[in-house]
């Protein structure tokens, strides 16, 4: 089957519904920090998505829905797929899957030879930790305020091979870049291998500076493996310009793409040196598509990535980050100081993006969570740990600030 002849099944699919009003939209050429604060320009965007009214939704740091026109070419995808089954999957998928990686590459100014598309962030950073060839008494830096996955992957390279997992506690309120690398910095010794780093917090939404940690821990010949599951389609940034060996995302957080996508990148002169999660005796060892074998797997959520590309494109990542930073101070600095109330994360906006923490002193976080969803009817998640006490707050494109209002609202009152 030809591309051609593909793209011949495909349903009429991708146009938005009103896409010449969407497109005039889009057309406004305003800078993006004067657009943010625009709402009847994003209240008319958020007619691009089919918004619960059960609740406010605010914990889209999870995953977030996708737009209605990505998920119309999804299952537009779905539909074209079936019928050709089989053959589709023995002569187009490499190619499709390929193309849709090659579009990835240029979001993230990377060669497509050192990236690949996973599932999500945890099989992308599980594949690099697992991967490494670990010696007895090697040692690897890490925040007690990383992701549980990856942290219970270490714990088990500990059981397995004996290295020593060496970990940090990050401040909530850094005075300071240089404070946050000279703590990871200390962390580091003569046996320490791996350092491992978040981009974005996931339990508070804290931008940390990565680049100049990845540069202090080569300086000690320590490889650094980024946690970026909360960047891709969150921040404006290069991959290179990190400055680190391995970076692993999710595209159904922020890229908005269906549920169960990632990426891996890995830089090409660490890839040689990697052992695949699954075997795979197709490609040289200094080929990253050795760690890419996943078994069939359904292919139509890598197609539908690069639909999810398109929107996010005609939006203008410039545009999106800022709206996402806009949104997320609004509410905070209405209620930073409030009595009764702590916000768990940095109020400075180059260490912040659209993710952040909120305690009421007088309630736990599950009763809080439970409290907010119960009574006022928002949606959040509770976080009780690595000194972060609080709820989750995720807003989206389509998060209104009307609703960040009943937010502050709430939060007042239950603080009393």
């Amino acid at each position: 089957m030809t591309k051609r002849d593909f793209l011949r099944t495909l349903p009429g699919l991708l146009t938005l519904p009103d896409a010449h009003a969407f497109d005039r939209l889009l057309a406004d050429e305003r800078p993006p920090l004067e657009l943010a604060t625009d709402e009847e320009f994003w209240t008319s965007l958020r007619r691009q998505f089919r918004v619960t009214t059960d609740f406010i939704h605010l914990e889209n740091g999870y995953y977030v829905l996708a737009a209605e026109p990505v998920l119309e070419a999804f299952i537009g995808h779905v539909r074209a797929l079936n019928p050709v089954s089989s053959r589709y999957m023995r002569t187009r998928q490499f190619d499709d899957k390929a193309a849709v990686r090659d579009q990835l590459a240029r979001l993230l100014g990377c060669s497509p030879d050192c990236l690949i598309i996973t599932r999500n962030t945890t099989e992308a950073l599980d594949t690099v930790i697992s991967g490494l060839d670990w010696k007895a008494g090697d040692e690897a830096v890490m925040a007690e305020q990383d992701y549980g996955a990856m942290l219970d992957m270490f714990r088990q390279q500990a059981r397995r091979y004996g290295i020593v997992n060496r970990m940090v506690s990050l401040p909530l309120h850094p005075q300071s870049d240089e404070e946050i690398v000279a703590l990871y910095e200390r962390a580091i010794s003569p046996k320490t291998r791996l350092l491992m780093v978040c981009h974005v917090i996931n339990i508070t939404g804290q931008v940390l500076p990565v680049r100049k940690i990845a540069d202090m821990a080569h300086r000690h010949g320590v490889e650094v493996l980024i946690d970026g599951a909360h960047a891709v389609g969150h921040l404006d940034f290069r991959l290179p310009d990190l400055g680190g060996d391995y970076y692993g995302s999710s595209l159904h957080k922020w890229l908005g793409s269906p549920l169960g996508a990632g990426i891996l990148y890995v830089r090409k002169e660490k890839i040689r040196n990697l052992w695949p999660v699954f075997g795979d005796s197709g490609f040289a060892d200094d080929d990253i598509r050795k760690l890419n074998h996943t078994g069939t797997h359904p292919v139509y959520t890598d197609l539908a990535i690069a639909d999810a590309l398109r929107f996010q494109e005609k939006i203008g990542l410039s545009r999106k980050e800022a709206r996402l930073r806009h949104l997320q101070t609004y509410w905070t600095s209405r209620v930073r100081h409030h009595p009764g109330i702590v916000v768990n994360t940095p109020a400075e906006p180059h260490r912040t993006g659209a993710i952040a923490n909120v305690g009421v002193t007088r309630l736990n976080p599950a009763d809080l969570a439970k409290v907010l969803f119960e009574k006022y009817r928002i949606w959040t998640v509770a976080i009780d740990t690595a000194n972060v006490r609080g709820v989750r707050v995720t807003p989206h494109l389509f998060t209104t600030t009307a609703e960040l209002d009943q937010l502050v609202r709430a939060l007042k009152e239950l603080a009393g």
